[in-house]
This record gives structure tokens, sequence and C-alpha cells, in this order.
């Protein structure tokens, strides 16, 4: 019993020698997890604090802040334009979300797909907006959907069509805005896509359709359900990134005509940086974080509650 107790000890200084760590095991993931947390903390804590605190304050950009408590958020909750322009960023993202979802998979499925020729070329093709400046982008498409020198109402007119109001119908500058910014971001939802298709055993689909499942029949009952942990990375990036759409609009049409489509983040520019009214542009921008993260929290939690199930 004696020998079978020390036998059994034995390996024990081995097993703690061999969960002892090296200084520089424990050194370097502490060194790389510090660049993470500097970056966030001056990046987005640290302007994060500093506009909690101008929201309680009256704060022009000029002199101290004066403290007002949260006379701002009363103000916030009272103003049509506030509402308006959250109404406005609303609409677009349901509008735009589905529509460059729909875009970003019909395209990966057309480069995936083994009938398709000169793929490469056509990834290079459609990759290429994704690397244009937001402002850039604002500013081609401006320049074809203009009213009186866009190429749109040129073709137009050449096959005696009437040309359109671009730029001073309010629901057409709005289908404008939505095209430009499904053209320029199709691409990083499109590589997405073409990655999770790739990574569907081609097994379940050869078997489907010795079985007799058509084409539609595979795609619905077997692909797109296989994809479904991209496509919440694709609507929940695409949500965030539709609320939060400013450099495009801008250089497209400034939120016109008027203010008609006049974006939240457009208002936070013009409150705080036209009017100077840091302080209340703090308070909309502060509801703006709340707004984003309660959006995050119900898709997590959307997609949690289906895996469970």
């Amino acid at each position: 019993m004696v020998q079978e107790s020390q036998a059994a000890a034995a390996p024990a200084p081995a097993a703690r020698r061999r969960r002892l760590r090296r200084p520089g095991q424990t050194l370097a993931p502490l060194l790389f997890i510090s660049v993470a947390v500097v970056l966030f903390a001056v990046f987005f804590v640290g302007p994060g604090s500093l506009g909690l605190y101008y929201s309680f304050t009256e704060y022009t950009g000029v002199g101290d802040p004066e403290f007002i408590g949260l006379a701002n958020y009363e103000k916030l909750f009272g103003d049509d334009q506030f509402y308006a322009s959250i109404a406005r960023t609303v609409l677009y993202t349901a509008l735009a979300v589905p529509f460059g979802y729909c875009v970003a998979l019909g395209i990966a499925l057309l480069l995936t797909s083994a009938a398709t020729r000169f793929r490469s070329a056509a990834r290079v093709i459609f990759f290429v907006p994704w690397l244009i400046s937001p402002i850039v982008t604002g500013v081609i498409w401006r320049w074809m959907f203009g009213e009186n020198f866009g190429l749109i109402n040129y073709v137009l007119t050449v096959v005696n069509l009437p040309r359109q109001q671009w730029e001073t119908n309010g629901n057409l500058a709005l289908t404008v805005v939505i095209l430009a910014g499904a053209w320029a971001g199709t691409a990083f939802a499109m590589l997405l896509f073409i990655a999770a298709l790739r990574n569907i055993p081609k097994s379940y689909l050869e078997a489907a359709e010795i079985d007799g499942a058509s084409g539609p029949q595979r795609f619905f009952r077997i692909t797109l359900p296989l994809l479904r942990p991209t496509s919440f990375m694709v609507i929940l990036l695409g949500t965030l990134g539709a609320m939060k759409e400013f450099a495009m609009v801008q250089a497209l049409n400034g939120g016109g005509p008027g203010t008609q489509n006049m974006f939240i983040v457009q208002y936070i520019y013009q409150t705080g940086f036209q009017r100077a009214q840091i302080g209340y542009a703090s308070a909309v921008s502060m509801v703006l974080m709340v707004i984003l993260i309660v959006i995050a929290l119900i898709q997590m939690r959307f997609d949690r509650r289906e895996d469970l199930a």
C-alpha cells in the first residue's frame, strides 16, 4: 500500500512542473492584449466618457462647459427634428440591410457556381467599390444621378423617357442612397458568404439532389440554414453600419432635399459643428449609442435562441 501511494504521488511534482509557465508565455499574450486595450481606451472609452460629460453641459466648443444636468435630454425628447432623423434612419436601415444582404448573397452564389466563367476577374470587379472612400462613392453617385447633368437622366432622355427628380424628390433621393450603399458595401458581405458557401459539405447537396430535391429546395432547405451564422454577422454589421451612415450620404445629397433624408449622424454633425451646440449633440450621440447597443443585444439574443432551438 505504501509503495502504491508513493507511486501515485510521484507524478505530482512532474505535473506541477508542467503546469508552471515560463515568463515569456504569460508576457506575450498580455502584450498583445494590452495593445487592443490601449486602442480601445484611447479611441472609445476616452471620447465616450468626454461625450457623456459634455451631454450634461451647455458646451459650445469655446470656453468652459457649463453643467446643466438633464436639460439636453429633456430638450432632445421634445425635438421633432430628432424624431424625424431617427425615423428616416430606421427606414433606410430597414430597406438597405435586406437589399444589401440579397445582393451580396446572390453575387456570392454566382461566384461560387461552377457554371460561372471568369470568377476571379468578377471577384476583383465586385471588390473594387469597397476600396473606394465613402465620400468618393457619394460624389460618383451624385454625378450619375444629378438631375441636370447626371448620366442616368441623360440616358433616359436618349431613350425618350422623362427625366427623374433624383435630387428634389425625397423618396427617389433615398432610393439613390440605398443603391449607393449596396454598391459600396456588397464586397465585404460577399466575401463572407463566399467563404461560408465553400465550407458547406458538397455531400449534403449531392445527397439532396439524388433524393430529387430541386435547386430552390436545396438552397432553402440546406444552403440557407447552414449560412445562418454568416447571415447573422452580415445583418448585424449591416444594421450597425446603416444606423451610422454619414460620409457617403453627406457627399451624395447632404441629407436632401432639405432635411427629408437627414439621418441621425448628420443631425449630430449639423447640431454639433454647424450650430456649435456640442453639449446637445453629445446627448444625441449618447442616445444613438444606447440604440445601437440595444439593437446588437436583441440580434444576439435572437440568434442565441435559434441556436438553442
